[in-house]
């Protein structure tokens, strides 16, 4: 019993795969281009990944002791490269020359930011495209499916088995594609308003400990005139 309810579930599933022709066919690529652009967006863009504490805390001790060589050096380390890191590593590079270098510092770290932040957007923007490509996709192919249907209601005989066949085949296509585009647009909208708002809250979280790292400087260098 188990094995006939799963052979017809996978029938159906398979069903709506191949029925949609050519455009469902592009919607189902479509699908597996989002979950791999997903998955890699969920991997990549997590606290641990883009603003990883020990780089950080490592950052602030060599900071605090007047190693800004090592800092950067720490902050470049292609084994520990990271968003954070790529934004501290401008603004460290600007250290020096009192009130004027100060302010070179908080204006290369929001440089930085802002193109870093620009690029992890970049990749979540290709989710958002096929969220509004793959619902005109099956609304091309509902529009596709009608015109079959009605051409075959103009030319068919209506007392034609094939009429029939063909009528439901066009009015299937239509609707197995509109299905299609709404099963791939979904779940790619929420993904992209999830991934969106954590970029925001990272990027949120890099801009303070940029400002602290500046603050960091800016002590240490009154202190040092003092």
């Amino acid at each position: 019993m188990m094995d006939g309810l799963t052979l017809a579930a996978t029938g159906s599933l398979l069903k709506f795969v191949t029925d949609g022709g050519v455009i469902g066919y592009i919607i189902v690529a479509l699908s597996v281009v989002a979950v791999a652009v997903g998955v890699a967006q969920f991997s990549m863009i997590r606290r641990g990944t883009l603003l990883p504490r020990a780089l950080i805390q490592d950052c602030r001790n060599e900071v605090q002791a007047g190693r800004l060589n090592r800092a950067i050096e720490l902050c470049r380390d292609p084994m520990r490269e990271c968003y954070i890191g790529r934004i501290l590593a401008a603004g460290l590079a600007r250290a020096g020359g009192g009130a004027l270098g100060l302010l070179q510092v908080r204006e290369a770290m929001q440089e930085a930011g802002e193109i870093e932040t620009g690029r992890l957007y970049r990749w979540t923007d290709a989710i958002a495209v096929i969220a509004s490509v793959a619902p005109l996709l099956g609304l091309l192919g509902t529009v596709q499916g009608m015109i079959g249907a009605f051409e075959g209601v103009s030319t068919g005989a209506v007392n034609d088995a094939a009429y029939y066949e063909s009528l439901a085949s066009n009015i299937s296509l239509a609707l197995i594609t509109t299905f299609q585009g709404l099963v791939v647009a979904i779940p790619c909208t929420a993904a992209h308003v999830f991934l969106r708002n954590r970029i925001e809250a990272s990027a949120a979280e890099a801009g303070e400990v940029a400002e602290s790292f500046a603050e960091t400087l800016e002590f240490l260098s009154t202190g040092a005139r003092g």
